[in-house]
């Protein structure tokens, strides 16, 4: 993991390197393969779910009216396309373990 606490691609692509042995720039194309049906997948409108990790599932949210909190004015919200993930159940109790 990078110094500021995230998990990058090529941190990814890293740990690819080192426990399957490509090189760096296969383990980066793997990286970036995966990652690209991934996306494609979700923009075709699939959900995807990875055993073990968990689910990324699309959601449609219809129209409604929001409230802008500082004027208190009412807006229209329109339609959209929301990305939620839901973490498998192994994948929250490794979570939850303190480490």
């Amino acid at each position: 993991m990078s110094e500021t606490g995230t998990l990058t691609r090529a941190d990814l692509a890293e740990q690819v390197h080192d426990s399957l042995g490509l090189s760096r720039a296969d383990s980066a194309q793997l990286v970036e393969s995966v990652l690209g049906h991934m996306c494609d997948a979700l923009s075709d409108g699939e959900n995807v779910k990875i055993s073990g990790f968990g689910s990324f599932v699309l959601r449609d949210k219809g129209e409604r009216i929001g409230r802008n909190p500082k004027t208190g004015v009412e807006v229209p919200i329109a339609p959209r396309r929301v990305l939620t993930f839901r973490a498998s159940q192994s994948m929250r109790e490794t979570i939850a373990q303190p480490s």
